[in-house]
């Protein structure tokens, strides 16, 4: 196999690829200079790109120096399939594993038919990579969300025509359910459940909707137009999961040599400081709007973890040991 220079595994943007292909088909013999200012990069870019061109794609790319531009030595008439790196399979791979997370729900037909698109043009080569790979790779989890995919496909339509909608929400711990017409903003995935991030006008405030909950959805008429400004990201800053409220803690808990070790092997909060402790733990502090999802999650570190601040996490957190220690005491007299 003949050697091919670095340069050439660093594939361009295909629209940068395109722009030049163009030029190149249209005869205008453009140089790097040329390409460089209709296309907003560097003369540099412009010479890997069409190195890469010529020496992947084998498009017959020439340099005319009486010209000073380069050519195609022969007609092309359609661009080259765009060869796919090792990585790409691999990532082809990570993407088939998530799917199989939505086994025996709505999704996993329409999911597997777009896997299968992807794939079906893959050569024997990469095709036989990735069957090698299948038994080196898993997903495993926890609880995936039973979602409807008719709901699913409605709140898309929803999403992408500005309407509003109406649907029967039932909030936990409600006796029944309501009947809510809100402006759909957002949907997001956040720990395996999908849930509608949306305006209420009946209550002028964002709210957030679990899609498992949501009962006789239907389009209305009515059109909306969301905010600009509008991010998720911005939105959900304050959250350690979906949940938002108007308030301002600073979380600091805590965490012994055992759970620390964990704790930095991941990004929890994208407002989170870790500073190291005498005897090999670690201080997590976070800047959250709401303490209902990040008290479960403290808790579910058991005696790993202590909370030093706010002190009405603590005093919730202190509650709820004492409920569970009755609560094992009771059933243990029981048994």
């Amino acid at each position: 196999m003949p050697h091919v220079p670095a340069e050439l595994h660093s594939r361009p943007p295909f629209d940068r690829m395109m722009a030049i292909h163009h030029q190149l088909k249209a005869g205008k013999y453009p140089n790097c200079s040329d390409l460089s200012d209709s296309i907003g990069v560097s003369t540099r870019t412009v010479k890997r790109d069409v190195e890469f061109m010529k020496g992947r794609l084998e498009l017959p790319i020439e340099y005319d120096a009486r010209r000073y531009g380069y050519y195609y030595t022969k007609p092309v008439e359609h661009f080259p399939n765009i060869p796919i790196t090792e990585a790409e399979v691999f990532a082809l791979l990570v993407a088939h594993k998530a799917i199989a997370q939505y086994h025996g729900t709505p999704f996993e037909q329409p999911l597997q038919a777009a896997f299968r698109k992807l794939t079906g043009q893959l050569n024997d080569r990469h095709a036989l990579s990735l069957g090698n790979l299948e038994q080196a790779l898993s997903f495993h989890p926890f609880a995936p969300d039973e979602a409807d995919l008719e709901t699913f496909q409605l709140l898309s339509r929803a999403l992408q025509e500005h309407c509003a909608v109406q649907f029967s929400y039932k909030n936990l711990g409600a006796d029944k359910a309501q009947m809510r017409k809100v402006h759909p903003y957002h949907l997001a995935c956040v720990e395996n459940r999908w849930y509608l991030v949306a305006h209420d006008p009946a209550r002028n405030g964002m709210r957030n909707f679990a899609m498992t909950r949501m009962r006789r959805l239907v389009l209305l008429p009515e059109r909306f137009t969301p905010p600009r400004n509008f991010r998720i990201e911005e939105y959900l800053k304050g959250s350690f999961g979906i949940f938002q409220a108007g308030d301002d803690f600073e979380v600091v808990v805590d965490f012994d040599k055992w759970a620390g070790e964990l704790v930095r092997e991941r990004k929890w909060h994208r407002s989170q400081e870790l500073t190291d402790l005498p005897g090999g733990g670690v201080r997590l502090r976070l800047r959250l709007s709401n303490l209902a999802e990040v008290e479960r999650w403290i808790l579910s570190w058991g005696t790993h973890a202590t909370v030093e601040r706010p002190e009405r996490l603590r005093d919730t957190l202190r509650k709820t040991a004492e409920s569970l220690l009755v609560a094992y005491r009771v059933a243990r007299k029981e048994t």
